[in-house]
């Protein structure tokens, strides 16, 4: 995967504010490149410098492997949620997951320029041609 790419979700995955939430095919359509799987595919390699619990699964569901981290996440920072995660945080047992609804985060006005800017590099950088490293090419 390129690395402007990489770079470029990370970057939207850190404006998502504390108590809200993204699908991973919002953060593919804000930046306009990609899909929710290569959005998933960042977010799973390279996602632990960035609050990689607000970037989830369309159905609200936190990253599989990481719901106990994820839930003590989300209710300390008032993130809706649905279903019996009560039960869950006291048993492990119990399903739940973010309310997207309500919880999706609605960028404000300068939050979208920032986002527009940050969509029109990424695509500048893919239009480039990546050159091989061969040490045969001029």
């Amino acid at each position: 995967m390129r690395t402007e790419y990489v770079e470029a979700v990370l970057e939207l995955a850190a404006m998502v504010p504390p108590g809200t939430a993204v699908a991973y095919g919002d953060v593919s359509e804000l930046l306009g490149a990609g899909g929710p799987r290569q959005v998933g595919a960042v977010m799973s390699h390279h996602g632990s410098s960035v609050p990689w619990w607000r970037i989830l699964k369309a159905n609200g569901e936190a990253p599989p492997g990481h719901e106990r981290d994820a839930l003590a996440r989300y209710l300390a920072e008032g993130t809706p949620l649905l279903g019996r995660f009560e039960d869950y945080q006291r048993t492990g047992e119990g399903r739940w997951r973010v309310d997207l609804v309500t919880a999706r985060w609605a960028p404000t006005e300068p939050e979208f320029e920032r986002i527009d800017a940050l969509a029109e590099r990424l695509e500048r950088e893919l239009h480039k041609l990546s050159v091989p490293n061969d040490e045969m090419s001029v």
